[in-house]
């Protein structure tokens, strides 16, 4: 498979990126990973530079033609981003023209299909901030959270008021945003009614997770991302430096395009 990290998984959140990959590595999957630090081209046209983002586009494309050209015998059937607004752009890029025959899913949904999941997670909270820009194109996102969360996760509705760049270009409009989307927070972690206890709030968002950090001391909860709550349950608290020293013991091959 293919595997499309995205500026906000690679370089913004890290740990989104690596957690796939650690997922991926764990489940047998041979992921093919881009040239470091790729941007989808969204950022650029949602800004007013719509031939940036579409030069962005089409570097890309041809890019991948290589890396399909190059790496044929591999016969690539899913690509999978852990980003909305990447999934949103690379939506654009025909990707059935580059690997034929291929889907183009998001990493939650992919371990869903697998069959991950959580089962018997004592203590936890969950409640679910899906995305404006949600990546789960193909299963219902609610029905992804609970079937890999271990079911009980409570929607929480309303944008975050990070979109994107919305909080950095217009902060007057994001903030009437937030006032709404805090209300909708405390409600719903007034239901799930767990005391003292933090509520885990999560996403499949970069930008949301920037977004939802800045409700955590207001609200007691702690904002993170699906894939890494899966892989911090299901490979450790230090899954990611085991999953660093594992695949860096042979564990990777780089290829000359």
């Amino acid at each position: 498979m293919f595997y499309f990290p995205g500026c906000g998984s690679e370089r913004l959140f890290s740990q989104v990126g690596l957690a796939t990959q650690a997922m991926l590595f764990e489940l047998g999957a041979q992921t093919v990973l881009p040239p470091g630090y790729l941007c989808c081209g969204y950022p650029q046209t949602a800004g007013g530079q719509a031939d940036k983002g579409e030069a962005i586009t089409a570097a890309n494309r041809v890019l991948f033609h290589r890396v399909a050209n190059t790496l044929n015998y591999l016969d690539i059937k899913t690509v999978l981003v852990s980003c909305g607004t990447c999934m949103d752009q690379l939506l654009k890029y025909e990707f059935e023209k580059i690997f034929p025959g291929c889907r183009l899913l998001d990493i939650h949904e992919y371990l869903m299909e697998k069959g991950v999941k959580l089962d018997n997670v004592a203590g936890e909270k969950y409640l679910f901030h899906d995305p404006c820009h949600t990546p789960m194109k193909t299963h219902a996102p609610m029905k992804v959270a609970n079937a890999l969360l271990g079911g009980g996760v409570h929607l929480s509705d309303r944008c975050c008021g990070e979109s994107g760049t919305l909080a950095v270009s217009r902060p007057d409009i994001s903030t009437q945003i937030r006032f709404r989307k805090e209300e909708e927070i405390r409600a719903g972690v007034a239901a799930l009614a767990t005391g003292n206890q933090p509520v885990k709030l999560l996403t499949s968002c970069p930008s949301c997770l920037q977004g939802l950090a800045r409700y955590s001391d207001d609200t007691n909860t702690e904002p993170d991302y699906i894939v890494i709550e899966l892989a911090k349950k299901l490979l450790g608290e230090n899954w990611m430096t085991s999953y660093l020293a594992r695949v860096g013991n042979g564990g990777i091959e780089r290829v000359l395009l």
